[in-house]
């Protein structure tokens, strides 16, 4: 029988009873179908997961809280992408693709030729949404501690903010040199970010300024993927030559 995986946002401790949000109430008694009495699986996002068992009063629905179990399944790389801006169904695509994938940090980045642009209100909204479609793409694929969604930011502030990481990639078709080789070049890299132009890529002004701070242009292959595709396959590939998909 398929383990039953509920992400609970709030911290959670041993032989303590959680009310579980409406939604999630909603989701385990409705969607899934479970009875009061039913065996799952409940995690916070901080890291290991926990035995718990469902208890449905009316339209409440509790969990009460067992063992804590120290299992992580958390890439040995520090991925962060820094997604160009997308619409609606692709940017959550992204975001649960990558968070599936072990990603460790998604920068949503307002590109120039973004489509999407969202102002403070619009864009803190966003990040609560994707952070709870990220949430979700957890429960399916077994992680126990949730990746970072920042805050929608400016391409310059997205630039700024991966600073300190020593491998910064540019996913660029034009590129004359391939990931793995631009990899390999980088060592053994335990961080490393990868910045993903918008649909209508990025402008020259912007390829220069990354390169101009330190990243390294790299092609994916000899087709030019679609901005919801590239930082995914990306992503994979990444893993495959040094994380754990190896």
């Amino acid at each position: 029988m398929r383990e039953i995986r509920v992400y609970v946002d709030t911290a959670l401790e041993s032989d303590r009873r959680v009310t579980l949000s409406p939604q999630t109430a909603q989701h385990v008694s409705k969607v899934l179908r479970l009875r009061d009495g039913a065996t799952l699986t409940a995690f916070d996002g901080r890291g290991g997961e926990y035995h718990a068992i469902l208890r449905l009063t009316g339209r409440e629905a509790v969990i009460e809280v067992g063992d804590h179990r120290l299992i992580e399944r958390e890439s040995p790389l520090r991925l962060i992408l820094l997604q160009a801006l997308a619409r609606g169904e692709r940017m959550d695509f992204v975001i649960q693709k990558a968070t599936e994938l072990g990603v460790h940090r998604i920068i949503p980045v307002a590109a120039a030729r973004s489509v999407v642009q969202l102002d403070a209100e619009r864009g803190d909204k966003r990040a609560h949404h994707w952070q709870a479609v990220a949430a979700s793409a957890c429960e399916q694929s077994g992680r126990n501690t949730l990746p970072i969604i920042d805050l929608p930011q400016s391409f310059e502030s997205a630039l700024d903010s991966v600073s300190n990481i020593d491998c910064r990639l540019l996913l660029l078709p034009e590129a004359s040199s391939s990931l793995a080789s631009v990899l390999s070049i980088a060592g053994q890299p335990q961080d490393i970010a990868l910045l993903v132009g918008p649909e209508g890529g990025l402008e020259e002004t912007e390829v220069e300024r990354a390169l101009e701070v330190g990243f390294r242009a790299a092609r994916l292959g000899p087709r030019v993927l679609r901005t919801e595709t590239a930082g995914l396959a990306a992503l994979s590939a990444l893993q495959c030559l040094a994380g754990d998909l190896a």
